[in-house]
């Protein structure tokens, strides 16, 4: 029984034994447990993070490649409009190109048909037949305006090609020297590049000059000169040259005798064409410096009338011979020097040179007194007109008329 019991005990103890190792056991597990959930639970906190992480990786991708491909698209884009805009810039350039062709064309098929125009123009003023180009009503108005057209007072144009000495020649016919206040500008070049109004200033006389444009300094053809320059309203043209009768002077007494204006052809700067004949002749003015003064003033004076006498000869044959061609009739033409002018009107002395200066301001204002219909009596205006011209009395009288013709073409 004994024996039994012992036997019993001790399978109690086994099992007891065998329940303390399994519940170690079990402990051992449970914490391996524990620590494999731990573990676990670490390797899936990491795998997310790693798994965040790889999809932030993958939006920050995808983001990427989403603005590389708007940057694709947009540089196509952009590529795309500067083809487009090089493309149409080399369209609009060829059509440029193409109407400045076309321009040019045109432009030189009208250019020659100006010219031709032209040519013809003067063909047939040189055979007499004249373009009809007359002035609306509405364009003497405008042409009136512009030159501040007054009745009762006479309007000069003095007009011709550039340089020829217009506006020196109105400050002599106005008493003023070049550099005076209210003178017209001169210089050089041409300076007058628009029609310009000088009053005289003497207020007695009823006069006002104008100083036209040169033909070659606008760009006008000289056959539409008078016209764009409304010389029609005129009441008295002066037809002004230097070296050479052109075909604007032509031009201008054509049409002027087609609106029945008076002309005067005069020729400027008459002193320095008979020095350079002089000097063609062989004349130095330093000889005048020489031990011999008489010999040489006398030399001086015999080279001064033969060329002055050549001057005179020439030009006249010269304005007559273009006059014949262009069918115009005969027309005295003036040989004046602008210094010479303003002595006449200037001072009481007769000056030595004169050649037709005397003679164009006579003639001149008794064209105003013709065209103003003022009676050859009229005290006031003549005697102004005497007084202001020196005080020579009795101008229009014809036997002083013909004395200072005989004293001007004395040799």
């Amino acid at each position: 029984m004994q024996a039994r019991l012992d036997a019993v005990t001790g399978e109690a103890a086994e099992a007891e034994e065998d329940a303390r190792r399994m519940r170690d056991a079990i402990i051992a597990s449970e914490s391996r447990a524990r620590a494999a959930q731990a573990a676990a639970e670490a390797a899936a906190a990491t795998q997310q993070e790693a798994l965040k992480q790889a999809k932030e990786e993958l939006e920050r991708a995808r983001q990427t490649i989403e603005e590389a491909r708007r940057a694709e698209a947009a540089a196509r884009a952009e590529a795309e409009r500067r083809w487009q805009a090089a493309e149409e810039g080399r369209r609009r350039a060829e059509a440029a190109r193409a109407d400045a062709d076309r321009a040019t064309r045109a432009a030189q098929a009208e250019a020659q048909k100006a010219a031709a125009a032209k040519e013809e123009a003067e063909k047939r003023w040189k055979a007499g037949i004249q373009p009809v180009v007359t002035p609306s009503l509405e364009e003497l108005e405008k042409a009136k305006r512009r030159i501040q057209y007054k009745e009762g007072v006479f309007h000069f144009a003095v007009a011709g090609v550039a340089g020829s000495g217009k506006s020196s020649l109105i400050n002599a016919f106005r008493g003023l020297r070049n550099k005076d206040a209210g003178a017209a500008a001169t210089g050089v070049v041409e300076t007058t590049l628009t029609m310009t109004r000088y009053p005289d200033p003497n207020p007695q006389h009823p006069f006002v000059w104008f100083d036209i444009p040169g033909a070659g300094t606008l760009k006008i053809t000289d056959w539409q000169y008078f016209n764009a320059q409304g010389l029609y309203v005129f009441d008295c043209i002066i037809v002004l040259f230097d070296n050479r009768f052109t075909m604007t002077d032509i031009a201008i007494l054509s049409n002027a005798r087609r609106f029945q204006i008076p002309t005067y052809i005069v020729r400027s700067k008459a002193d320095q064409h008979i020095r350079n004949l002089m000097r063609d002749m062989g004349y130095d003015s330093e000889e005048d410096d020489e031990d011999d003064p008489g010999h040489n003033q006398g030399r001086r004076n015999k080279l001064y009338k033969a060329a002055r006498k050549q001057y005179i000869e020439k030009t006249r044959e010269s304005v007559r011979i273009n006059l014949e061609d262009a069918n115009l009739p005969d027309q005295r033409v003036y040989l004046i020097s602008n210094d010479t002018m303003l002595s006449c009107t200037t001072t009481q002395r007769l000056p030595k040179k004169v050649i037709d200066e005397i003679e164009l301001l006579i003639d001149i204002y008794a064209q105003v007194v013709s065209r103003r219909s003022l009676p050859r009596e009229d005290d006031g205006l003549l005697s102004s007109l005497r007084s202001a011209k020196g005080k020579l009395t009795d101008t229009l009288s014809s036997a002083v008329v013909n004395s200072m013709h005989s004293m001007a073409f004395a040799a």
